[in-house]
This record gives structure tokens, C-alpha cells and sequence, in this order.
């Protein structure tokens, strides 16, 4: 084995030759599915559980801030993931956009920290989905015994300690649930995705006018960034900002940033759809911009109402937006946001546990995985309706044994890690291969994918060094499934074996 067969990619054109030759997923899905997709996966866990513990124990106020920088970088990783999508229209996303330039073994290692990205956050998503049910149920005056309503496993001052409880059972259920819809068919889950978002949105804008009554300026302006506008670390070790004395971790505003990346987490999941696309190269781009451009505007806009009815030392951990309107006396507006924050959370679980399977679906086509498995489409569905499966399997499991801020940090530094690998591609791409028929090109020239690279890494470093050692030990146990099994299975390199004994 030699680090040129490590290192050997596919080209453009041998990737859409095994699109037309293999079977293939159903084109159903048109730009306004895509916008919907985006959307559904986005606005979610993030805006409706997030932004409590990021104003309370991060930012303050100065949460709005936080969600700028954040969508900045997001940004600059949407324009390069839209050009790639528009070049290769194929399921896999940052995992066949990493085989195409950087090589089989880069391709394995993000494909593996994809997991991380569409598993784990599917994971974090059926947490926060669990916590807004529970509220709808004591609104009720209905309540979980106290061992099936969290987690067994939690985390104190950056530790794992147990909890007392058994299992959380309504993120386990509605992980089955999710999962039954999803191996149903992509048609299907998109116009259920439609439906929820809608309310989602409808919920959203809701919270945002019948909030800005409840705003109190003093609530931003007497501490508007009371952990000041640091929080950049190096590998867990402060470099510029201040520490939270009662979390023991870095604050401030690009703290925040970091630790609200999760919110803007899903618009990339479009791209992994591109198969499923009816053009595209028109319509990719519009819904991964699109979609991430709408969800911007409104989490500063919802960040700002609710750090402003609320002072944010006051802010709940858990469904923190509903507790806003409890606190200001609104109670009606308390279940109807419980109503709209377990929609939205619906149709990000859906969205997200519709993308894990898509990458295993391209890892097992090239070889990497057990193809009769993992690449298995259903005859009547046309879904891959066995890694369907055991995503479902995963995330119901994850969700309901795991804590909270473990998974949505352990998913935070995964994103970031793949939008870093995203955009290097893109920038390789543009050196070795300018000439390539783009659907969508980024504009900016290569300051696109450099800025995108550069603020992702400075978001990663602003992360704890328990995430990267999580990280490290998470791509130590995949090279270890690579080098047993995938290289010795590898379609290219069989290919490439096959056509050296022939000359």
C-alpha cells in the first residue's frame, strides 16, 4: 500500500458515469422542496433549546452577536458547498466532494465525521424534541415518571456524571417514529417537511412580534456583553476573552459563537439530496443559500426578543423560549410555542436522519462499507431503507442515553471540521481544475473558500479540548474500520489494481 493509492480520487466524470450506470434515487424534489429542507433542518434544537444555555451561561445579550459571526462563516461554507453541489449532483456531499479532490483517505475521514454531523445531531435534536414534549405534557398536567423523562448520563464542570434516570423515552420514540416516515419514501417525508416548517415558521415569527411587547431595554443595555466580545481559545487554553466562573469554560461572544454553531447546522444536509434534485445545478444552490439566508435573518431577530423579555441570567436552560413567555405572565403563547418548537425540532429530525443514510448509501457504493447493505435501495420505496434503519436505530439510542451539551458540542466541532474540508476542496478544485462546466460558482474568487476555511478553524479552536480529543478518538476508531476493512474493499483501488495487472 502506498500513499499514492491512500491519497488516489475520482474523477467528475467516472462519479456521474456510476450515477447513470447504478441505481439511482428518485429526482423529486424542486428548489422550493430544497428551500423547505434547508429550513426544516435549520431552524430547530438551535433557536428553540440552544440559545438558552448560550445567553445564559455564554454570551448574554450579546447572543445576537454571536449568531453573526456564526453566520458569517456559515455563510462563506454555503456559497462553496452550492458550487460543489451544482458540479456533482450526487448523494454523499462533503464525503464525494472530499474523494473528487483530496483523496480516498480524506474522503474516509470525513465521511466518518459526517456521523458525527447527521447522527450525533440527529441525537441532539431528539433531546431537545423530548424536553419540549415534556413542557406540552405538564401544560396538560400530564407528566413522564421522573426515570423516563432525561437522560441516564449528564455533564458537570466538563465531566460525565449519572444522572438517576433510566432513559429518556420520547426522544426513543420519536426516533422510531422518524425513522418509519423516512424509509416510507422522500416524497413523502418532503411534503410532511413542508407542512411542519410552515408552522415552524408561522411559530418563529409569532415569537418574534407577540415577544416585542415583553422587551425591556435595560434587559440589553445595562450588561449587553457581560463575558465581553472574546472567548477564542487554542485547544481549550484561552487566548483572547474571559472564563465563566461558574462553568469553568470560555465566554463571550465568539464563545458563543462557537457554541451556537449548531443552530445553523442542516442548510448543508440539501446538498446531500442533490441525487433526489430535479436540476441540480439550478436548484442546489438556491436551496442551501436560500435556506440558510431566511434562518440568519430570524435567529438574530428571535436572540433579540428573547434576551430582551427575559435578563439572561434568568433565561431557562431547558425550552427556554416558552419559559420566556411563562415568564412575562403570556401563558397561552407558552403552549403554542411548545407546539411549534416540537414541530420545528419534528422536521429537523427528519431532515437530518434523511441525510446519515445518504452518506453511507455514497461510502458503500465506492466500497468502503458492506455495499449489500449500506447501498440497499428498496424496490417499492426507492429509499436506503436499511441505513434508514439503523440511523433510526442509532439515534434513538444516542438521544435517549445521552446528555445534552456532550452531543451538541461532540456535533459542533464534526460540522465545522467537514465545512473546513468543504472548502478546501473548493479551493483546490479552482486551482486544478478551472475549467470544469460549474452550474454555481461562488463569487469572490478564492477569498470564498480561504475566509470560510479560516473562520471555521477559528471556531473549532474555540471549542473545548475535550471536544478535540472526542473528535480525535471518533476518527481513531474510523481509520481503524478503514485500514480492516474498507481499503482492502475499496472500488478504486480495485479498479486501479485490475488495470495495473492488465498492462
Amino acid at each position: 500500500m502506498s500513499l499514492r493509492q491512500l491519497f488516489a480520487t475520482k474523477s467528475l466524470e467516472h462519479v456521474m458515469g456510476e450515477l447513470e450506470s447504478g441505481e439511482r434515487l428518485k429526482r423529486a424534489l424542486g428548489p422550493w422542496s430544497l428551500v423547505a429542507l434547508g429550513i426544516g433542518a435549520i431552524i430547530g434544537t438551535g433557536i428553540f433549546v440552544l440559545v438558552g444555555k448560550a445567553a445564559r451561561d455564554t454570551t448574554g445579550p450579546a447572543l445576537m452577536l454571536s449568531f453573526v459571526v456564526a453566520g458569517l462563516a456559515c455563510i462563506f461554507a454555503a456559497l462553496c458547498y452550492a458550487e460543489f453541489a451544482s458540479m456533482a449532483p450526487v448523494a454523499g456531499s462533503a464525503y464525494t466532494y472530499a474523494y473528487l479532490t483530496l483523496g480516498e483517505l480524506m474522503a474516509w475521514i470525513i465521511g466518518w465525521d459526517l456521523v458525527l454531523e447527521y447522527a450525533v445531531a440527529s441525537c441532539t435534536v431528539a433531546h431537545g424534541w423530548s424536553k419540549y414534549f415534556q413542557d406540552l405534557l405538564k401544560i396538560g398536567g400530564v407528566g413522564l415518571p421522573a426515570f423516563l423523562g432525561d437522560a441516564p448520563l449528564g455533564v458537570h464542570e466538563g465531566g460525565i456524571v449519572t444522572t438517576g434516570h433510566w432513559l429518556d423515552l420520547p426522544a426513543f420514540v420519536i426516533a422510531i417514529i422518524v425513522t418509519a416516515i423516512l424509509v416510507r419514501g422522500i416524497r413523502e417525508s418532503a411534503i410532511l417537511n413542508g407542512i411542519m416548517v410552515a408552522v415552524k415558521l408561522g411559530v418563529v415569527l409569532f415569537v418574534i412580534f407577540a415577544g416585542l411587547p415583553y422587551v425591556r431595554m435595560s434587559n440589553w443595555t445595562d450588561n449587553f456583553a457581560p463575558y465581553g466580545y472574546g472567548g477564542v481559545s487554542f485547544f481549550g487554553h484561552l487566548v483572547w476573552g474571559e472564563v465563566n466562573p461558574m462553568t469553568k469554560l470560555p465566554a463571550g461572544v465568539m464563545a458563543g459563537a462557537a457554541l451556537i454553531f449548531f443552530a445553523y447546522l442542516g442548510f448543508d444536509a440539501v446538498s446531500t439530496n442533490a441525487e433526489e434534485a430535479k436540476n441540480p445545478s439550478r436548484d442546489l444552490p438556491i436551496g442551501i443559500i436560500g435556506s440558510l439566508l431566511v434562518c440568519t435573518v430570524l435567529y438574530i431577530a428571535v436572540a433579540a426578543v428573547l434576551t430582551g423579555m427575559v435578563p439572561y441570567a434568568e433565561i431557562q436552560k431547558e425550552a427556554p423560549v416558552a419559559n420566556a413567555f411563562e415568564h412575562v405572565g403570556f401563558q397561552g403563547a407558552r403552549l403554542l410555542v411548545s407546539i411549534g418548537a416540537i414541530t420545528g425540532i419534528t422536521s429537523v429530525l427528519l431532515v437530518m436522519m434523511c441525510g446519515q443514510p445518504r452518506i453511507f448509501l455514497a461510502m458503500a457504493r465506492d466500497g468502503l462499507l458492506p455495499r449489500s447493505f449500506f447501498s440497499d435501495i428498496h424496490p417499492v420505496f426507492k429509499t436506503p431503507w436499511k441505513s434508514t434503519i439503523i440511523t433510526g436505530l442509532i439515534v434513538a439510542l444516542g438521544g435517549s442515553l445521552l446528555p445534552l451539551d456532550l452531543l451538541a458540542e461532540l456535533t459542533n466541532i464534526g460540522t465545522l471540521f467537514a465545512f473546513v474540508v468543504v472548502c478546501a476542496a473548493v479551493l483546490v478544485l479552482r486551482v486544478t481544475h478551472p475549467d470544469t462546466p460549474r452550474g454555481y460558482k461562488a463569487p469572490f474568487g478564492l477569498a470564498t473558500p480561504i475566509l470560510g476555511i479560516a473562520l471555521c478553524l477559528l471556531l473549532m479552536f474555540s471549542l473545548g479540548w475535550e471536544n478535540w480529543l472526542r473528535l480525535f478518538i471518533w476518527l481513531a476508531i474510523g481509520l481503524a474500520i478503514y485500514f480492516c476493512y474498507g481499503i482492502r474493499h475499496s472500488r478504486l483501488r480495485l479498479q486501479q489494481a485490475a488495470q495495473g495487472h492488465s498492462r
